[in-house]
């Protein structure tokens, strides 16, 4: 079974271009998927002020209950969310993405645990926030394996400045 697992997995490699082809496919799409979740957060800011002030007051004890600050929030997560996509200095904004995520999940972190509200009661629970520690796990593997995104621009043009193009 083992050699069968590990038949298709080069299989898998074998077909998109090798293994280093695949693990950077693979970054580049968490990149494009959690930096565009970013962006959409930032947007629904700006489109549906109300709903995100209904969610700072339920959610973040109304710190940000404002709609000038909710055009900031969110004209910062679109930034950082296009900078993650196109691979921009990504030292910076990857631990920015991952601490925009992180602070959203604290304050639903009783969906995380409890995400059909067997333990905290339904109030204060809700499934659709689970996938949120997903994304935020996804951008903590973009950190972890930055040097491994080869299509990103930073690596491109730090390629080329090297004569590696």
């Amino acid at each position: 079974m083992a050699a069968l697992r590990h038949d298709m997995t080069n299989f898998y490699f074998r077909a998109l271009g090798g293994e280093a082809m695949f693990r950077s496919l693979t970054l580049m799409l968490l990149r494009i998927s959690t930096g565009a979740l970013l962006m959409i957060w930032g947007v629904v800011r700006f489109i549906q002020t109300d709903r995100a002030i209904g969610l700072s007051e339920r959610f973040y004890f109304g710190l940000v209950s404002t709609p000038l600050m909710q055009h900031v929030l969110g004209g910062l997560q679109i930034f950082i969310g296009a900078m993650v996509i196109l691979g921009v200095f990504r030292r910076v904004f990857y631990p920015l993405q991952a601490v925009a995520l992180g602070l959203g999940g604290l304050a639903v972190w009783r969906s995380y645990i409890d995400p059909l509200g067997q333990f905290f009661g339904r109030e204060g629970t809700n499934l659709l926030f689970f996938p949120s520690s997903t994304v935020f796990f996804a951008t903590l593997v973009l950190i972890a394996f930055i040097d491994h995104d080869h299509w990103s621009i930073d690596k491109q043009t730090r390629r080329r400045r090297s004569g590696n193009a």
